[in-house]
């Protein structure tokens, strides 16, 4: 989140200063980058822990039938010993009356058997200790499975609230060139520039600063959402002079300028606002008609949930 933070300063920075750098620009890419690629790592983690634990728990469960009927044997085991044990007791009171000798291997034989069925009582006890352990972390492990699988399901769930709220919030916008979606756990809302800018401005116009403001009024009620401001365009060279180098410094320049807007609003923690400039090489469809490059000129704006419970869990679990 630091290095959230540390990229928004840097944009706010370009803003005031009017002057941005291409290695910065670049620099903040890779570093986005990287934290879009931790962001896949920490979700592919989160479903190998999970089929780990799941593995782990069927491993758990064949330990514990196998300690179970190891159990069982032993009970037999016993019963058989204390009948034989019977037996020989039996033996032994009908040859007590012979020789010493035969007495005295009778009582030997009684002895053994008597040392072997402690022996045998001792193990038993064991495995039965040993199988109350094995029952209690079975059901360590499977309660702390089905809170992870509660908690994702809760993220789910709130997604799916938030992008039901953005897109009530924003239906006024329906077919001027903004769309919501969900997909991969997060929440995305494209607006083409149409909406928003004039050609080679950055300076929001009075109908995309509305929508953007609606936007902002559901993201003050989801403190708990990380949101992520990408500037697009298409592939045509930035022909205009001045402040601006190439499109990457325009759609940098976008994104910042929806990041000013969004922090108007009060209820949003800045802590929560990234903005970031794709310039033309993240396209949504191709640069070869006036219509694809209408819908990769856009901004997007990408919602996604805060993973500390999950990765919490997640490190109890290790």
């Amino acid at each position: 989140m630091s290095n959230k933070i540390f990229l928004v300063t840097i944009f706010l920075g370009l803003v005031f200063s009017s002057c941005v750098s291409s290695k910065v620009h670049k620099d903040l890419q890779g570093q986005y980058d990287n934290l879009q690629a931790k962001n896949q790592k920490l979700s592919n983690d989160l479903k190998d822990t999970r089929s780990k634990g799941e593995k782990d728990l069927d491993a758990l469960q064949g330990e514990y039938n196998n300690l179970k009927a190891e159990r069982d044997q032993l009970q037999l085991d016993l019963k058989n010993t204390e009948a034989r044990y019977e037996s020989l007791k039996n033996s032994y009171d009908a040859l007590e009356a012979n020789s010493s000798t035969e007495i005295a291997e009778n009582s030997k034989r009684n002895r053994e058997l008597l040392a072997q069925l402690e022996e045998k009582e001792n193990k038993l006890r064991d495995e039965q200790a040993r199988l109350e352990k094995l029952q209690k972390d079975l059901a360590s492990r499977s309660k702390r499975i089905d809170e992870l699988e509660g908690l994702i399901a809760a993220k789910d769930a709130k997604m799916n609230a938030l992008k039901t709220a953005v897109s009530n919030a924003l239906t006024n916008f329906e077919g001027k060139g903004l769309t919501v979606e969900q997909r991969n756990g997060k929440v995305y809302v494209s607006m083409e520039n149409k909406l928003l800018f004039s050609s080679g401005s950055w300076a929001v116009n009075a109908e995309g600063k509305k929508a953007v403001q609606q936007l902002g009024a559901v993201l003050a009620l989801n403190p708990d959402i990380a949101v992520l401001i990408e500037g697009h365009t298409d592939n045509v060279p930035y022909g205009g002079t001045g402040q601006l180098t190439d499109n990457w410094d325009l759609s940098t320049k976008r994104a910042t300028s929806i990041v000013q807007i969004l922090r108007e609003n009060s209820g949003i923690d800045p802590f929560n606002l990234t903005a970031a400039g794709r310039g033309e090489y993240a396209p949504v469809t191709t640069n070869a008609t006036a219509e694809g490059k209408a819908k990769n000129r856009r901004i997007e704006v990408i919602l996604t949930p805060k993973l500390d419970e999950i990765n919490q869990l997640l490190n109890e679990m290790e």
